[in-house]
């Protein structure tokens, strides 16, 4: 969608994005969570463009290994409200409402009928939502800075050597949205308030990894627009993806997505798609 004709704004592409990787960090908690990114060759080394190692001049005597390759990047401040539009123009209605129960879902449907089927994806509410109660469902906490700074490259690494929760990653937004800088892996934390300190340590590794931030100079040239804290809606045994009769209601699960919800969405929602037509298919009278 992006490298065809992507909507005003939504889409940036970024012509050198890269990966750096440590040894030590394949144990630690954004080691096991990076784990396909610590490899050499990564399954995606075939489907995104311009893919390359990194020479041992571009590694430095920091990393074990990495590469690098040609990368989108979203402006998620216009990309959800896009999405919105879409679906308005589809002819979609929205509404707000308190559920305690995912059959509850079925009642509400803008005709005043009950629904043929319900679609499920509540993320992190799949832990308590009545007649779900995932408990494979967790929170990883996850920290960041968006500043006004520009910066020439995408890029993060497998891990920093201020804890194994802690991590390295900075991306420039599409139409002026700001540099998101990261960030943490906090995994089980439902904090979700600031922590300063974690904040200063996120600020001053993006520098180092990416100097032209600042044109050489400390964080105190950082532009902040922002801090943000958000949970990530992890499932242990990966993402759910599947059809189950609930108190009668069929239900069509698509939650459980961690910290890739945007870049799997369009596959997942394929997926899940498939599992609702063929619930709804007609069944042949005998």
């Amino acid at each position: 969608m992006i490298l065809n004709t992507p909507p005003p704004g939504l889409g940036q592409i970024s012509g050198h994005t890269a990966i750096y990787n440590r040894s030590k960090d394949v144990d630690s908690s954004s080691g096991r969570y990076l784990a396909e990114k610590l490899k050499p060759e990564p399954w995606y080394k075939d489907v995104v463009p311009d893919f390359r190692q990194l020479s041992k001049e571009q590694l430095g005597t920091q990393y074990s290994n990495g590469h690098a390759f040609t990368s989108v990047c979203i402006n998620t401040a216009i990309y959800l409200p896009w999405l919105v539009s879409q679906c308005l123009l589809k002819g979609v209605v929205f509404k707000r409402a308190n559920l305690k129960h995912i059959c509850d879902a079925s009642k509400i449907h803008y005709t005043g009928q009950k629904a043929d089927l319900v679609v499920n994806c509540t993320g992190l509410s799949a832990l308590k939502l009545g007649g779900v109660e995932d408990q494979n469902m967790l929170p990883i906490r996850g920290q960041t800075v968006l500043v006004r700074n520009e910066a020439d490259v995408m890029c993060s690494t497998s891990g920093t050597d201020d804890g194994g929760e802690e991590v390295c990653y900075l991306m420039q937004r599409a139409a002026g949205g700001g540099t998101l800088l990261g960030g943490s892996y906090e995994r089980g934390n439902w904090d979700s308030q600031l922590d300063p300190s974690l904040a200063v340590r996120i600020m001053k590794r993006a520098v180092e990894l990416c100097p032209a931030l600042t044109d050489g100079k400390g964080i105190e040239h950082l532009d902040i627009i922002r801090h943000g804290v958000g949970l990530r809606p992890y499932r242990q045994g990966g993402t759910r993806i599947e059809k189950e009769r609930i108190d009668g209601v069929w239900t069509v699960h698509n939650y459980g997505h961690g910290g890739f919800g945007y870049q799997a969405s369009y596959g997942c929602a394929k997926k899940a798609v498939k599992i609702v037509d063929e619930v709804l298919k007609p069944r042949p009278n005998l």
